[in-house]
C-alpha cells in the first residue's frame, strides 16, 4: 500500500499512535459487509480514540477496540491493524455480545 492512499479518517488511538482508515477499507470492507455504520464513520473513530474497552484480537498485531451505546446495537467494535503502515482499521462491525473480556 502506497501511503497516500485516500483517506476517509485519522485518529490518535490511546497509545498515541495514529491510525488511519482508508477510503477503500470503508467503502469496500465496512459499508458493504455492515452497512448500518455508513454513517456512523465519527461512533467509529470515536471508538479507537475513546475505548470503553479494548483486547488483542485472535490474529497477531491486531487489537479490538469496543465502545457501548455508540452504534445500532449495543457494542461498537473496531479492528486495528499494526501489521503495516500506517496502522489501520480493518473493520468496525455492531455487536450485541459483551467483549471475552469485558468486566463491567
Amino acid at each position: 500500500m502506497a501511503n497516500d492512499e485516500p483517506r476517509a479518517a485519522m485518529v490518535a488511538g490511546p497509545d498515541g499512535r495514529e491510525v488511519v482508515l482508508l477510503a477503500r477499507i470503508r467503502k469496500d470492507k465496512i459499508a458493504r459487509d455492515h452497512p448500518e455504520l455508513v454513517d456512523r464513520l465519527d461512533a467509529v473513530i470515536e471508538t479507537v480514540a475513546k475505548p470503553d474497552h479494548f483486547e488483542p484480537d485472535a490474529l497477531p498485531a491486531r487489537t479490538r477496540f469496543y465502545r457501548r451505546n455508540v452504534g445500532p446495537s449495543r457494542w461498537l467494535m473496531v479492528v486495528v491493524s499494526y501489521e503495516q503502515q500506517p496502522t489501520r482499521i480493518i473493520t468496525a462491525l455492531a455487536n450485541r455480545k459483551d467483549p471475552k473480556r469485558w468486566k463491567p
